[in-house]
């Protein structure tokens, strides 16, 4: 491997580890409201127990996020310094902002954790609030600089900062994204929950933190097909070679087909990027070969529409069975479907940004500076890629065992 290939393999699996945390941050603080707000409506206690267990895993989530945001943060500038240099009179202040939305999320979970008895019901919850508020807003800014490295504006000398987070990725990288973590986690704890409903059988606990799983689940599975449908045309329009990497296109022309595996549908690639079957899509004959992006962007892109298609189909058996039953179903068969599509949301995710990332290569700022222009001339860079992975891994077993300890308590 090159150097440049260490230093990209490391930004990569240190994203790949860090965005699975970075998703429970934003998601589990809302799941923890709602469950204290149940008990306080309620006065239900298996509310109260709920809504504990679950500030105790996002303090855990939390805690290993922070450490791994800020290795990234590092990395970024030691890995790429020349991106930094380029680019990071533009981009400090998203990356500020993060900074705030980050230590105000510290704060209030800190006040939250501790606060039980000391605050008020209502001042809790508002800290509990704040918390889910700042955890999307620290990611959010994070999004936004990612979505102007994707359409870049403002290079010369005085551009506006403010501009920065207004670039046409910003919306539908920012939403999408946002979704996706409530999704993802969503869909974990509701099959965390199902295996227990399946293994002791009838539980008011489990059943109690299912619905509020479903609930946040099942709306988010069926906005998400929107929301990367409007995605794939902002790429169609801004950034015409990703789209032809994610399907295999080739050849400029009008009526691209649109490939669902072994199936082709003539004109449905043109239909779904401009809502015009006649409609001209270039291919990647338009640049040169060795330009190309890494095949792994389309194993990446089926992986995620195929898993996002899975979750939406759930979603909406789901609601139909919910609504017959008026309330969220107990069939066998159900729970063991939540429990296989427990794991999706975040394969998916992964997979999304692999899309997002590998499919802008081999632009760091795209059209503007090359990724291998970016990397530092500091050789040696075997010695941290293996040493990261072996602290991941460890990282990982260790909240895996904490977590696992967590649920069979439970």
């Amino acid at each position: 491997m090159t150097e440049a290939l260490f230093a990209r393999g490391q930004m990569a699996y240190s994203l790949a580890f860090h965005i699975v945390f970075a998703a429970v941050g934003i998601a589990m603080p809302l799941l923890m409201v709602l469950a204290e707000v149940q008990w306080l409506r309620t006065k239900d206690d298996e509310y109260l127990l709920l809504a504990r267990r679950w500030l105790k895993g996002t303090a855990v989530f939390f805690a290993v996020g922070a450490v791994s945001g800020t290795v990234l943060s590092f990395e970024l500038g030691l890995l790429f310094p020349r991106f930094m240099e380029r680019a990071g009179h533009l981009i400090g202040m998203p990356f500020s902002l993060e900074g705030f939305a980050f230590f105000t999320e510290a704060i209030f979970l800190g006040l939250y954790f501790y606060g039980w008895k000391q605050l008020s019901p209502r001042v809790h919850v508002l800290c509990g609030v704040v918390v889910a508020l700042s955890g999307v807003l620290s990611a959010v800014f994070v999004t936004l600089v990612n979505a102007w490295m994707n359409a870049p504006c403002c290079l010369e000398p005085g551009g506006d900062p403010l501009q920065v987070m207004l670039t046409p990725f910003a919306f539908h990288e920012v939403v999408h994204g946002t979704v996706a973590a409530y999704l993802s986690t969503a869909l974990a704890v509701a099959a965390i929950h199902a295996v227990q409903l399946l293994r002791k059988g009838p539980s008011g606990f489990h059943s109690k933190a299912l619905t509020l799983a479903v609930a946040v689940a099942v709306p988010c599975a069926l906005v998400q097909p929107v929301i990367g449908h409007h995605a794939g045309q902002v790429i169609a329009r801004a950034q015409p070679m990703k789209l032809a990497a994610l399907e295999g296109h080739v050849h400029t022309g009008p009526r691209a087909p649109l490939h669902l595996g072994p199936l082709e549908v003539p004109g449905g690639l043109s239909l779904l990027a401009f809502n015009d079957v006649d409609a001209v899509v270039k291919g990647l004959e338009e640049i040169p070969r060795e330009d190309w992006p890494h095949p792994v962007v389309r194993v990446g892109w089926y992986a995620m529409v195929g898993l996002g298609s899975l979750a939406a189909l759930w979603a909406l058996v789901t609601a139909a069975l919910a609504w017959r039953r008026r309330g969220v179903p107990t069939q066998r068969r159900w729970l063991q479907a939540t429990v296989a599509l427990g794991p999706a949301g975040l394969l998916a995710l992964e997979a999304g940004w692999v899309v997002t990332e590998v499919g802008r290569q081999p632009w760091t700022i795209y059209g503007v500076l090359r990724t291998i222009d970016t990397v530092t001339p500091v050789t040696g860079l075997w010695m941290p890629f293996f040493g990261f992975a072996v602290i991941y891994l460890g990282l990982a077993g260790v909240v895996a065992a904490v977590m696992l300890r967590q649920v069979r308590a439970s």
